[in-house]
């Protein structure tokens, strides 16, 4: 029941959006159904947390063997809370902006909305790919609509990036669907599936080609900080906050169960192209000038950190990667608010033309340096425990030959995040004014409501993680078993 009224609420409520012309009421329809379906979603894992409550399996396509199959185990309901929590505090932060056809733009992130909620839940092949296409092409939208001067182009690469990912991924699903006993699409038939080693050596790369397209991973980067700086703040939030997540959770609910072997095989090449990317992607981000550029190559050495944990196949590594899935959404939206509150106060996300804004607005101060440290990971933040595990994880790995390596280079990625975040927050913040900020203000209580709030989530989960802990214990326990099926 819960796993399908946070389908639902978002998919109507996006569809009525399209009916309210007035944008004033179109903003207040969306913030007020994304608190509902928070609200479901809070009920779902603090109340009706019951089996019978969190699974529905009833006919979709019975000729197909697919089915309307959802579930909520551990990691879906931390993903859940994420997209549950994040809708509301990103709609509330950017109240105060406007755009043309009000109603279409909220309709399109309601239908969004109903996409990923559905991508964390399916537990059937053929629904997971479905929810995967519906929380794309309301992005594409979004973007090519009410995005910057380049949008065009931008969106058009995001497109193209995205449709060969998810092809690939389509073809690999259908494959291992004509090699399950039952010629089924149900999560549970793909588990049993025990294909030869060959097999799942090519398949593993359709799989994870897709996955690493949406995370995005070194090489597959390339429309990421395009489409970040291009698209309006409120979509980028989504986009680098719960969407990337997407691919995570692909590789850990479909691709590491169903191919280990390929996952064993290739786990090393594709661990290096995570640490490659890490340490890219954070020299890249020491040279960029523009905030968004660099919370966006920010964004990429983290998820690559995530990808490593996996790749190493170690089960402590895998907690911290769900852990820190939730922690790294939390932290990268609350980056994102600031972006926002500043480009629109100043109209420049250049740091070398702000400075000062400490003596100037120091509420929103506070707020930009309590989450870019988190966003480091600084003990007792919520970031530190998913990386600490992730670290620990690697370091740790029984089945990678260079995890040592991994874990240095890893490290040095870590450091040079400490670099590039400081020199940020000292351009921006400290120093002699410029002439935009001279005459700054502090940020709405609307804004600092939405990031005060964040910043209590920071804290509180830094220095209790133990939820989290004990919520994916028996994820990591169900995932991590079924990567180790022996070979036909």
């Amino acid at each position: 029941m819960i796993p399908v009224l946070l389908i639902v609420i978002p998919l109507v409520s996006g569809l009525l959006a399209f009916l309210i012309k007035q944008e004033k009421s179109a903003k207040v329809w969306a913030l007020l159904t994304s608190l509902v379906t928070m609200v479901v979603t809070i009920l779902g894992i603090a109340v009706l947390h019951k089996p019978e409550y969190l699974q529905t399996n009833v006919p979709w396509l019975p000729n197909l063997g697919s089915s309307f199959s959802v579930t909520m185990d551990g990691m879906s309901k931390l993903l859940c809370l994420l997209t549950g929590i994040a809708y509301p505090g990103i709609l509330i932060a950017t109240w105060n902006t406007s755009y043309k056809n009000a109603h279409q733009f909220f309709a399109l992130m309601l239908l969004m909305q109903t996409g990923l909620m559905g991508v964390f839940v399916a537990s059937d092949a053929l629904l997971f790919y479905f929810f995967w296409e519906l929380a794309l092409i309301p992005a594409y939208f979004l973007c090519s609509i009410w995005g910057g001067e380049r949008r065009i182009a931008v969106t058009f690469k995001f497109f193209i990036y995205t449709f060969v990912g998810s092809l690939l991924m389509l073809i690999g699903i259908i494959w291992v669907y004509f090699h399950t006993t039952d010629h089924s699409f149900a999560m549970s038939s793909f588990y049993k599936v025990n294909l030869p080693g060959n097999t799942q050596g090519w398949l593993f790369w359709l799989f994870f080609l897709a996955f690493a397209i949406k995370i995005p991973l070194f090489p597959f980067h390339t429309w990421q900080p395009d489409t970040y700086e291009q698209s309006p703040t409120a979509v980028t939030m989504v986009l680098s906050g719960i969407m990337v997540k997407m691919g995570v959770f692909g590789i850990l609910r479909w691709l590491a169960p169903v191919l280990p072997v390929g996952l064993w095989g290739w786990g090393d090449t594709a661990a290096t192209l995570c640490v490659v990317g890490m340490l890219y992607a954070s020299f890249v981000a020491m040279q960029q000038d523009d905030l968004k550029r660099l919370i966006a190559y920010s964004s990429i050495a983290h998820m690559g950190l995530m990808g490593l944990a996996i790749f190493v196949t170690s089960a402590v590594g895998i907690q911290g990667v769900m852990v820190q899935m939730f922690n790294h959404g939390i932290n990268i939206i609350g980056l994102w608010i600031v972006v926002e509150l500043i480009e629109r106060q100043f109209g420049t996300r250049k740091m070398s033309e702000l400075g000062g804004l400490a003596q100037k607005a120091p509420s929103l101060s506070i707020m930009l340096v309590v989450v870019s440290l988190a966003n480091v990971a600084l003990p007792l933040t919520n970031a530190f425990i998913g990386e600490f595990m992730m670290f620990n994880g690697v370091f740790g790995s029984k089945s990678s030959n260079y995890h040592y390596i991994f874990t240095v280079v890893g490290g040095i990625s870590i450091i040079l995040s400490a670099i590039y975040t400081l020199n940020m927050i000292q351009k921006v913040l400290y120093g002699n004014t410029s002439s935009l900020t001279a005459n700054a203000r502090d940020i709405r209580f609307n804004e600092k409501f939405v990031l005060a709030v964040l910043l209590i989530g920071i804290v509180v989960m830094g220095v209790y993680p133990k939820p989290m802990i004990e919520a994916t214990r028996h994820a990591v326990d169900a995932i991590y078993s079924k990567m180790f099926i022996k070979l036909p």
